[in-house]
């Protein structure tokens, strides 16, 4: 997994549950699916600048998020997405364990008319399209980023 995504799972875990110490933090990432060194998890809270406070760590004040930024889209969906399958005005795109989000927030990224919108869990993100057939027109852009 690659330090991107690994960064955008700390601003993720730090932004949506208490987050007291690093070895909590660790196991967020674990539920994430990135395991994690000490070392590592010390390096990416420096980079993000996060600070530790008495409820945990935190994004610095002023700031509501921290923006890191993504890989390319294309680059995501050939290393994590296993397959796209358009169901009517559905898309369902099936990915590796802990990678729906970044792979969803990628997509999102790109404002592609035919999308409404995206909603992603752990392993699945279901695209919702106006229609059939610009569900069939993602799932092919989609399969054609497959290689």
């Amino acid at each position: 997994m690659n330090k991107s995504l690994r960064q955008r799972a700390v601003l993720e875990a730090v932004g949506q549950e208490p987050v007291a110490n690093q070895e909590d933090l660790q196991r967020a990432l674990r539920k994430r699916g990135f395991k994690v060194t000490q070392a590592t998890l010390s390096r990416d809270i420096r980079d993000l600048g996060l600070i530790k406070t008495a409820a945990g760590y935190a994004l610095p004040q002023g700031e509501a998020s921290a923006s890191v930024a993504l890989p390319p889209v294309k680059r995501l969906v050939r290393e994590f997405v296993l397959e796209a399958r358009p169901a009517q005005n559905l898309l369902v795109v099936k990915t590796i364990i802990g990678s729906a989000q970044p792979v969803a927030a990628a997509l999102d990224e790109q404002e592609w008319e035919e999308v409404v919108g995206t909603i992603a869990g752990d392993d699945a993100i279901l695209i919702v399209c106006p229609d059939k057939d610009a569900a069939k027109k993602v799932a092919a852009r989609i399969e054609e980023m497959l290689g």
